[in-house]
């Protein structure tokens, strides 16, 4: 079927931290200005209506009318195996795949399980606010292989840093993101068998947040680091449908983990966790007749994105953007108007009244950017935009280009 992603649907009402989450959103510090004016974009769940075949699947679960403790039928994990086949070409068996209720819980689970207080953890910001909390939340010590930025904006991996870190005997894992949130690398082959090799050299524990990997440009390939690795006994994988189908609410991450003695300490520490019956039957839905819905909204994603490089290229030339080659993410980078970070952030959130997320929050590498998540429907980017612009007016052609 068509679906049409420019309808937009009043999510206001429906228990969404996005647009209902105002008071909590404040006690966060994301901004002072919430109320029901604001446009938020700052969180990575879609203002999108679902596949059909997800939302069939749920009806047919209510209308049973119990919704008790739930098993993994086999139906769970082949909907599981054929997707990662299919899209990306990575053979996982039945035994390897263990559920978590969250992606953040998974690397929660597997900080506690696998390392020790005081140890050292490598992430490579701007990363993921999340990554630095469970690490500094657990008594652990973030170990910050930086990305550098290139030209166009494309960042690339200081491989002589991380060897180094990998190398320090305090230093016992690292969490991976691929693709990268929030700058979109989508990082190539050759890149993920280095930090594999270094890492299974200097045995450092790999956990790979790869839930965004569904989510690509045309002409682009996703390639799982558990795939092509020489060594996957030091690898877990995070896997989930919550940022491919915009499922997040119903919390369900497949973590995949080759090693039987790691898969055996992660389930463990966990201890046991059932889905509901909404999570089981809506990942067998997405996964076996979701691919249609998602090529159309991969398509319209894009073409956001491209609005999106195009408004700024006309009316706000100073902040400079690339297209990311994944997620639904763009990262742009306000430093061109030669104004504090703090004056960025008044302008958009308090005066434009808009809702992005400070780069700050990704790192100090950060400071002067805005995430913005781009899957709303087009008039309300356009809006988001429009107002943005309207509050900056005042500096154009007056910024350090």
């Amino acid at each position: 079927m068509k679906y049409n992603f420019d309808e937009i649907v009043n999510r206001r009402g429906t228990y969404s931290m996005k647009w209902d989450g105002g008071e909590l959103i404040k006690q966060f510090g994301l901004t002072e200005r919430y109320d029901e004016d604001t446009i938020p974009l700052f969180t990575a769940d879609m203002d999108l209506p679902v596949p059909q075949p997800l939302v069939e699947a749920l009806h047919k679960t209510v209308d049973h009318r119990i919704y008790g403790y739930s098993v993994f039928p086999d139906e769970y994990f082949e909907a599981i195996q054929s997707w990662l086949k299919k899209r990306h070409g990575w053979k996982v068996e039945k035994e390897q795949i263990v559920y978590s209720p969250g992606t953040v819980h998974a690397l929660n689970i597997a900080v506690k399980a696998f390392t020790n207080v005081e140890d050292g953890i490598i992430i490579q910001r701007p990363v993921y606010p999340p990554f630095t909390s469970v690490i500094e939340g657990n008594g652990r010590k973030v170990v910050n292989n930086a990305l550098k930025q290139e030209a166009d904006g494309y960042y690339s991996i200081d491989f002589e840093d991380f060897e180094a870190k990998a190398k320090d005997d305090h230093t016992t894992m690292f969490i991976l993101c691929n693709p990268h949130n929030p700058t979109g690398r989508l990082f190539n082959e050759e890149e993920l068998k280095k930090m594999a090799a270094i890492c299974h050299e200097n045995n450092v524990l790999i956990v790979a947040d790869e839930i965004h990997g569904d989510l690509l440009r045309r002409g682009k390939e996703f390639i799982p680091m558990a795939k092509i690795a020489d060594h996957t006994d030091h690898i877990i994988t995070c896997t989930a449908i919550n940022k491919t189908f915009n499922v997040a609410g119903l919390h369900c991450t497949n973590v995949i983990i080759s090693d039987e003695e790691l898969r055996t300490k992660f389930a463990t520490e966990m201890g046991m966790q059932l889905a509901s019956p909404f999570a089981i039957s809506a990942l067998i839905a997405v996964y076996n007749e979701g691919e249609d819905w998602l090529e159309q909204l991969k398509d319209y994603v894009d073409g956001t994105m491209a609005y999106i490089k195009e408004f700024l290229a006309e009316k706000m030339p100073e902040v400079k953007v690339a297209i990311p080659e994944g997620t639904y993410i763009m990262w742009l980078d306000f430093s061109g108007y030669g104004i504090s970070a703090k004056e960025i952030h008044d302008r958009i959130y308090n005066k434009a009244n808009v809702l992005l997320e400070d780069g700050s929050m990704f790192g100090e590498e950060g400071e002067f950017y805005q995430r913005i998540c781009t899957p709303s429907p087009r008039p309300l980017i356009q809006e988001a935009l429009e107002r943005i612009a309207k509050e900056f007016e005042d500096l154009s052609g007056k910024g350090n280009k």
